[in-house]
């Protein structure tokens, strides 16, 4: 009887199972593989030279590719944290805004917003070319309005990637406000009508009531806007390449240049293990986190 049970769970189970090894974890263990070899992505997986540990020490050391990889690494580290520090707080702020029900327009702003997130990035990445155009961008132009000279925004290093982080931020917080809505929804009614008998006025019922009920979406969203920011590619490609100077090269790009234009695939896939490691870091530390917040 245990027999033909496991025999039956192994047929139900066998043809998912064989679908995440081949599309998963094979290309995973490849690229750890690949990340202890020489090799040149324009050969053979046969022609791979094990190297030992020098693609990572080539990354931590002080040529070229180290200091090109620590630069990709910063960039990826100030866009994600600052697309993120944006991004929830202004997601429920907008969920707020949207769950009211006393809101006139209420469906409407939420289909505006979510429809940010639908636009497919080539058009994103034309249209806001032009909103950030030094002399015809509509934003420079505003800007002439209150006196304030026109900005380089994308020409200028110090701020192109930053430039780069409020187009992700205007994409992508249609979908995290969704995310936040779908949280309101989810707190009792009951609990901020209790909260206004005791005489909580609306900032001490959203801090004591909505915001702590509100953490396991919040913790949601942030896994998931870490995980997009860190994967940041489209926007660099299209519109900046990594320049001016560099301040734009991220480290998805920057893998992109060194694996695949200069075909350095071993030490490419070292960079990209670096990335996997450093994304699985930042969400344990998300959730540690968030239990030591849940415990006081």
């Amino acid at each position: 009887m245990r027999a033909a049970r496991t025999f039956n769970l192994s047929i139900m189970l066998g043809p998912a199972t064989a679908l995440i090894g081949v599309f998963i974890l094979v290309p995973m263990v490849l690229t750890v593989w690949l990340s202890f070899h020489e090799w040149s992505s324009q050969t053979p997986f046969s022609s791979a030279r094990f190297v030992g540990l020098r693609n990572y020490q080539d990354l931590f050391g002080p040529i070229s590719v180290g200091r090109d990889f620590r630069r990709a690494f910063f960039n990826t580290a100030i866009y994600t944290c600052v697309s993120v520090l944006a991004l929830l707080p202004l997601s429920v702020m907008l969920g707020l805004l949207v769950h009211q029900k006393r809101a006139a327009g209420g469906q409407m702003l939420r289909t505006v917003l979510f429809a940010t997130y639908m636009v497919p990035m080539i058009a994103v990445a034309l249209v806001w070319s032009k909103l950030y155009s030094p002399s015809e961008g509509p934003i420079n132009q505003i800007l002439g309005w209150f006196g304030l000279g026109p900005q380089p925004w994308l020409s200028s290093p110090s701020t192109a990637l930053y430039a780069l982080v409020i187009l992700n931020v205007w994409q992508q917080v249609g979908y995290f406000t969704v995310l936040a809505i779908a949280g309101l929804t989810q707190i009792p009614k009951t609990l901020h009508e209790a909260a206004r008998i005791d005489g909580a006025n609306p900032v001490q019922s959203f801090f004591g009531v909505t915001l702590p009920l509100l953490r396991r979406t919040l913790l949601f969203s942030a896994v998931i806007a870490v995980i997009n920011a860190v994967q940041v590619f489209e926007p660099v490609a299209l519109i900046t390449q990594g320049g001016p100077a560099g301040s734009t090269n991220v480290l998805t790009y920057h893998i992109r240049r060194v694996g695949i234009e200069r075909a350095q695939g071993g030490m490419g896939s070292a960079m990209a293990v670096m990335l996997m490691l450093s994304l699985i870091v930042a969400i344990f530390a998300i959730f540690a986190m968030n239990r030591k917040a849940e415990e006081q």
